[in-house]
C-alpha cells in the first residue's frame, strides 16, 4: 500500500522513514526485496492515537535491534498528535558533516526505510502546507544551507533517491545548519513546542543542528 499526498483522514494508514541499507549503515545501498508489511486502514479517531511506522520486512521489535535502530518522535500541536519515523545511524568514529551527511547530494535523513512524517491532520512543514497523510522527507545538505524535499511516496526504502522518487516531490524548503559545541553520536530528531499550534523538529548529528518548523493549519480547530 502506498500513500499519495492528498489522502483523506479515513484512509491514511502508515508512516515513513529515511534510511540506510539492511545493516543500518548510513552509506549502504542495499534494498531488501521482500514484500511490505500490510497495514489496514484506520478511522481518523484511531489514527490520531495509533500512528504506526511503516517497516519493510521487520517488526518494531526487530527494527529496534538494527545497527541503526528505529526512532519515533511524537509531534504534539495543541493536542493534535502526529509522528516522525526514522532510522538512527551512529557516527562510530566516522566523519559526519561532508561524510555520513554528504554535501550537495540527496541524503535520506537517517537509515533504512525512508524518513517520514505521518500527519492525521492538515499541517505546514517548513512552510509547505500539507493535507492529512503520510509523507517522506529527505535533504540536500550544504555547509551553509540545507534544502528539504517532501515526497508523496511514504512507503519506500530510503535509497536510491532517483528520478522516480524525485518525480513524486510535492514541495521543498530550506533550513540553516547551526554548529553545536558538543557532538551528538547518534542521529536524533527531537520535538519542541513553541506554544500552541507551532513547534519545531530538531535534527542533530555530529556538531550540526537544523530546525524544521511544523504548524497546525488554522482550519483544523
Amino acid at each position: 500500500m502506498r500513500f499519495q499526498s492528498l489522502l483523506s483522514l479515513a484512509i491514511v494508514g502508515s508512516a515513513l522513514v529515511v534510511g540506510c541499507g539492511p545493516a543500518g549503515d548510513a552509506g549502504s545501498e542495499a534494498d531488501p526485496r521482500a514484500e511490505p508489511v500490510a497495514e489496514g486502514a484506520m478511522s481518523a479517531a484511531e489514527l490520531a492515537h495509533d500512528v504506526s511506522c511503516w517497516l519493510r520486512s521487520a517488526t518494531p521489535e526487530e527494527a529496534a535491534e538494527r545497527p541503526s535502530p528505529l526512532g519515533q518522535t511524537d509531534i504534539d500541536l495543541h493536542g493534535h498528535m502526529a509522528k516522525v519515523c526514522y532510522g538512527r545511524p551512529s557516527a562510530r568514529g566516522r566523519v559526519v558533516e561532508g561524510g555520513l551527511i554528504p554535501f550537495g547530494e540527496p541524503w535520506r535523513l537517517g537509515a533504512d526505510e525512508a524518513t517520514g512524517i505521518h500527519l492525521p491532520f492538515p499541517a505546514s512543514v517548513g512552510g509547505v502546507e500539507l493535507a492529512a497523510g503520510s509523507y517522506s522527507i529527505y535533504a540536500v545538505a550544504g555547509e551553509f544551507e540545507w534544502e528539504f524535499f517532501l515526497n508523496s511516496n511514504a512507503e519506500r526504502w530510503g535509497i536510491p533517491i532517483n528520478d522516480e522518487v524525485v518525480a513524486q516531490n510535492i514541495g521543498s524548503f530550506t533550513g540553516l545548519p547551526r554548529t553545536m559545541t558538543e557532538p551528538v553520536e547518534q542521529f536524533t530528531i527531537g520535538w519542541h513546542t513553541d506554544g500552541g499550534d507551532n513547534g519545531h523538529l530538531d535534527l542533530q548529528w555530529g556538531t550540526t543542528k537544523v530546525e524544521i518548523e511544523v504548524r497546525l493549519l488554522d482550519h483544523v480547530h
